[in-house]
């Protein structure tokens, strides 16, 4: 059945104030760089044809890859049936608080083979080199080689318990456990590798006591960006779910919570998930269900001007 025209009138006013809630209530720092900086960067920065170091990715379609996420980063996708979504989500700190230092990495590490983010210095190994540009049957990242080249470089370098029986990358291994991301370790990338504080609540397997679960998350929102860790199987349904699993699966940004009036145990909430933003309600039962962890990210305060 149709909704009538008011009641259609009154959902999208709902979302739009909702998403400008988001778009100014949630605690972010001011950004290290713009994306037209990074924009400039990376017209003014010539690269060969192709790469000795990444023999199976076209200059032309990486360029193009990092321009894509530039103009749209909330487009950014792990691709399907991957383990990639960790990374993704990392993502989104890199391309909305300093796009700069992403195109500057990003190109570097194509023109060098190697490069240095902060004090992280990558160095990938020849499987990783030859893998990237490879991937098929992953949806749009298929066509993303600089997608495809990050996410593989960041589960080449930093490891986790789950890397214990696969510490290595053979064909295939974006549907592993080698290219998962555990709770701490997503916690430690965020701060080794963009120097956030993090403040975090949750584990991989036991959920966390928040007794007043949308208070405290309201409270995450003004303080900086907010992660949640979420078992998706019960968010959304993907191919790769066979069943509904009892452990987390996910991570997603909250960008704004908002309580439905007359209704105390039922909320909006909208919140980034890989290639856009999303605006669902959902009983406060229903999102302590699925919530293993809870991430915020600040940086630290700017030294006093002298």
């Amino acid at each position: 059945m149709t909704p009538a025209p008011r009641t259609s009138l009154l959902l999208l006013t709902l979302s739009l104030c909702l998403l400008l809630l988001a778009a100014r209530g949630m605690a972010a720092d001011t950004p290290a760089s713009s994306p037209q900086q990074a924009l400039d960067y990376l017209l003014k920065t010539k690269l060969p044809d192709s790469s000795v170091w990444w023999p199976n990715i076209k200059s032309s379609l990486f360029t193009a890859n990092l321009r894509a996420n530039l103009l749209a980063p909330l487009a950014m996708y792990q691709g399907t049936n991957t383990n990639f979504c960790g990374y993704a989500a990392l993502s989104y700190l890199a391309l909305h608080d300093d796009p700069l230092a992403y195109v500057r990495f990003m190109l570097a590490l194509y023109t060098d083979g190697q490069a240095t983010w902060g004090a992280t210095h990558f160095n990938p190994s020849p499987a990783i080199h030859t893998a990237a540009g490879t991937l098929r049957l992953k949806g749009i990242l298929d066509i993303r080689p600089a997608d495809q080249l990050w996410f593989l470089c960041l589960a080449d370098h930093f490891k986790g318990y789950l890397n214990f029986f696969f510490p290595r990358f053979h064909p295939g291994s974006e549907d592993t456990f080698w290219a998962a991301v555990n709770y701490g370790k997503f916690n430690r990338i965020i701060h080794e590798l963009f120097g956030y504080n993090v403040r975090a609540k949750g584990s991989d397997l036991i959920r966390p006591h928040i007794p007043d679960l949308f208070d405290y998350l309201s409270d995450c929102l003004h303080t900086g960006l907010t992660y949640l860790y979420v078992n998706n199987t019960y968010l959304h349904k993907k191919n790769h779910n066979k069943f509904k699993g009892s452990f987390p699966t996910h991570f997603i940004v909250l960008d704004a919570i908002r309580k439905i009036p007359d209704q105390p145990d039922r909320i909006d909430i909208v919140y980034w998930d890989y290639g856009g933003r999303t605006l669902r309600q959902v009983s406060l039962r229903f999102l302590k269900k699925i919530t293993f962890g809870v991430t915020v990210c600040t940086k630290e305060p700017a030294p006093p001007t002298p």
